[in-house]
């Protein structure tokens, strides 16, 4: 299962994370998602379990816990939406100058 962590504070590590879920059962992988250009940790990650019981025990053990001086937010991680085949948007209206009104 795949289990969302979010409000986690920004100098958590994906050691600390998957320790903290260790603790009720196997891991498959503990990773926290980062910025691109900065690198920096947006503050949730990702943590996956195989055995589904052990999945929902954490859950249930760790949502709403403090860890690393913030309460967690801990569920079962909801599929990404799809994209649309367009890539940014918007636009139209009229194009141009700033100039003045001449009335």
């Amino acid at each position: 299962m795949n289990i969302y962590v979010g409000n986690l504070g920004y100098e958590q590590t994906e050691d600390e994370l998957k320790v903290a879920f260790e603790a009720f059962g196997e891991v498959e992988s503990a990773r926290i998602i980062t910025d691109r250009d900065t690198g920096r940790s947006k503050g949730f990650g990702f943590v996956e379990m195989l055995d589904n019981d052990q999945a929902v025990a954490a859950i249930d053990g760790l949502n709403g816990t403090d860890f690393g001086g913030r309460t967690i937010t801990v569920n079962e991680s909801r599929p990404r939406p799809p994209r649309g085949d367009h890539r940014g948007g918007g636009g139209g209206g009229r194009r141009g100058g700033g100039g003045r009104n001449r009335y």
